[in-house]
């Protein structure tokens, strides 16, 4: 029988205020430090540190050593990660790269009660397959996925899915394996999380989707412990259905506007975590010397809800020179402690419910030690400088967040340290 563990992370969050303007405090399950320092520039900026992350077995505390064994030999399963509610400040103008606008954001909470793994701004082209679609003759990214009638071992490239062949999986990113779920059930109470090399069960079976663009499905019931599942069923006949049989489509563009750019010798393996589903950091951004890439955003008050709260996206950015097949897992094979889980660094965006995203870069703390072997800005329609430059972030060693307004635009660049 297995155990449940839980792993609570609680990262910084940040208030910048313009000097004449009231500051934004926020308070989420968090002890705020009166020691916090405060930075004079063209605005006033406050920064309330707050990381707690344990994992605990029961009421005993768990080191991240076992919990690491204990994923890997696919003992634990992974609940919500998500961005409390905030209330956030007006955005600068379009084309403004002012300071003196506010910009709040709480970059990144994962609580739960059991463990988690922890040249254009459109999205990139998306490639087709000739294989016929069963409803409609079309294929691609924009052919309705034929539910209930593709097997779950064959995984469905030709609806715009992208196979993740690194992971074992046959392609998919995460496997959830729940025996007992019935269609209608409010709660999943018995979630199985699935390794390469295991024999396919009924479940959830979740997929990468291309640059830009998001997955969309997830069932109504989630984990009865706040296990986020996602992907498509896999029912007891062995075929594929939609679990949100109102989106046909297996992929939906996200909100564009952001872009990554590398202008390093390197590339840089960029992995947003499974989500909602194992968690894991297995969905890859591929950015090779030279190139612009879109990533993925989300209006997040219409996206997925973990436990009734809007979520964001979150990104591990692995060191230079870190291929996505050795980045885009859990556990890396080589340079253990700076990639996978342990990469040094966090990007997390969201687009809040008034229009403005709210984009982070912040160390992955306490999991890592590392810090990134190059330098990191955000540039564009931003209300404030964000960045790692030559050793350290912007505000403070805990990160720093930006906003761009709707319409917006911003560029990640990836520069030589």
């Amino acid at each position: 029988m297995r155990s449940s563990i839980v792993n609570v992370a609680i990262a910084a969050s940040f208030a910048a205020g313009a000097a004449a303007q009231p500051h934004h405090h926020i308070h989420h399950h968090h002890k705020k430090n009166d020691r916090s320092p405060v930075e004079k520039r063209d605005v006033e900026t406050t920064y309330v540190p707050a990381t707690v992350t344990q994992y605990v077995l029961g009421d005993e505390p768990v080191s991240p050593e076992e919990a690491k064994a204990g994923l890997e030999k696919g003992l634990f399963i992974v609940v919500g990660e998500t961005t409390p509610t905030f209330t956030p400040p007006p955005p600068p103008a379009v084309t403004s790269t002012s300071s003196k606008a506010d910009a709040v954001f709480i970059q990144k909470v994962t609580t739960s009660s059991s463990v988690p793994p922890t040249t254009s701004s459109s999205a990139a082209p998306v490639p087709t397959s000739s294989s016929t679609d069963y409803s409609t003759g079309a294929t691609g990214i924009d052919a309705d996925f034929p539910s209930g009638k593709i097997k779950c071992s064959t995984f469905p490239s030709d609806y715009g899915a992208v196979a993740l062949p690194w992971l074992g999986l046959g392609g998919w990113s995460g496997l959830q394996f729940t025996p007992d779920y019935k269609l209608g059930d409010l709660a999943i109470s018995f979630i199985e999380t699935g390794v390469a090399g295991m024999a396919q069960k009924s479940g959830f079976y979740s997929y990468a989707c291309p640059e830009g663009y998001v997955k969309t499905q997830w069932p109504a019931a989630q984990g009865a412990t706040l296990q986020s599942v996602g992907g498509l069923l896999c029912n007891a006949d062995g075929y594929l259905e939609l679990s949100r049989p109102s989106y046909k489509k297996l992929c939906e563009p996200g909100v564009s506007g952001i872009t990554i750019q590398n202008d390093m010798k390197k590339n840089v393996a960029i992995c947003r975590t499974d989500y909602p589903g194992s968690e894991s950091m297995v969905i890859p951004v591929d950015a090779q010397p030279g190139s612009t890439r879109a990533l993925a955003n989300v209006q997040s008050a219409q996206y997925y809800k973990w436990d009734g709260k809007d979520t964001t996206l979150q990104y591990y950015v692995n060191q230079p020179g870190v291929s996505v097949e050795d980045g885009c897992v859990w556990d890396c094979d080589q340079d253990h402690d700076e990639c996978g889980n342990w990469a040094p660094t966090i990007i997390g965006v969201g687009e809040a419910a008034d229009g403005n995203t709210y984009i982070s870069i912040f160390p992955n703390k306490p999991t890592s030690v590392a810090k990134p072997r190059m330098n990191i800005e955000i540039l564009g329609d931003v209300s404030i400088p964000c960045y790692f430059k030559n050793g350290e972030y912007a505000i403070g060693e805990n990160g720093c967040t930006t906003t761009i307004p709707k319409g917006g635009k911003a560029v990640v660049k990836f520069s030589d340290a």
